[in-house]
């Protein structure tokens, strides 16, 4: 069979342009504490073996220690996840000082403070991982500014976000002298600074107390030492406290005032600045 010469070729296809990926982040909400279920379930039984210790010896009834144990888990999840938001919170300042370090070498070559913030996220990748807080927030911050959102809305949401005093101060001042004055290298490295004072001054603090926070841990614990080894080895010097009424009045009182004791020690050595 002949081809027929008049019969339209074939169509070409057309090709289909590549879909344009689009880079979505994530936005960070630092109220919320970054703990897993392995994480609660390690502090429920933390806290239960603290609180059924602490009952058993004041009270020596494993029913009441097992209540009590229970009850004292269920609150240490949520203070460790408290401790936990605290921690990521001063780890994040810790990385929002190596950012402003990073924009101030870049800044002081005649970049501009997008240029900064883009080699900040660069440098700071060599010693963070993606997944960390301050790459999270760079990548965030610049691809706001791309969608033609100011850095300063970017800097206040992030300040708004994280809660911390430091970040709040940058972006205030930041606010005020975008696109009106050529100060902004003076304002990250004014805010480097003061970053940088504190943290020397927490630091100092927390090296001054690091032995009267052993004294106070040691204080604590020698109490149910003192109370058990009477208790187990007394030959029945101690009976007194867990059979009769009075002693259990007593008991009572010693583990009201233990409890205030533990709690003011935890408060008195947060010192914050």
């Amino acid at each position: 069979m002949k081809k027929n010469v008049f019969a339209p070729g074939p169509v070409a296809e057309q090709e289909t342009p590549a879909p344009v990926q689009v880079r979505h982040f994530s936005v960070p909400d630092y109220t919320q504490p970054p703990c897993t279920l392995f994480d609660h379930i390690l502090a429920f039984l933390g806290g239960f073996a603290g609180g059924f210790a602490v009952l058993f010896i004041f009270y020596k009834l494993v029913l009441l220690a097992v209540i009590g144990g229970a009850l004292t888990g269920i609150v240490y999840i949520f203070v460790a996840e408290q401790a936990a938001v605290g921690k990521r919170l001063k780890r994040l300042r810790v990385q929002f000082y190596d950012m402003l370090e990073a924009m101030s070498v870049a800044m002081r070559a005649g970049n501009p403070v997008l240029k900064a913030l883009e080699s900040a996220r660069e440098d700071l990748s060599l010693i963070y991982s993606e997944q960390s807080d301050i790459i999270v927030e760079l990548n965030i911050i610049i691809s706001k500014f791309n969608n033609a959102v100011p850095l300063s809305e970017a800097f206040a949401d992030f300040a708004r976000r994280s809660g911390l005093e430091d970040i709040d101060s940058f972006a205030s001042i930041y606010a005020t002298i975008e696109g009106k004055s050529s100060r902004a290298n003076e304002i990250v490295r004014e805010t480097q600074q003061i970053i940088a004072d504190k943290m020397a001054i927490e630091m100092e603090i927390d090296t001054l107390m690091t032995a009267a926070k052993s004294e106070v841990n040691i204080m604590l614990v020698m109490p149910l030492v003192i109370l058990g080894v009477i208790g187990y080895a007394g030959a029945g010097f101690m009976d007194a406290i867990y059979t009769e009424p009075l002693g259990r009045v007593v008991a009572t009182g010693g583990l009201i005032v233990f409890i205030i004791s533990f709690i003011m020690a935890r408060k008195f050595s947060n010192v914050e600045i």
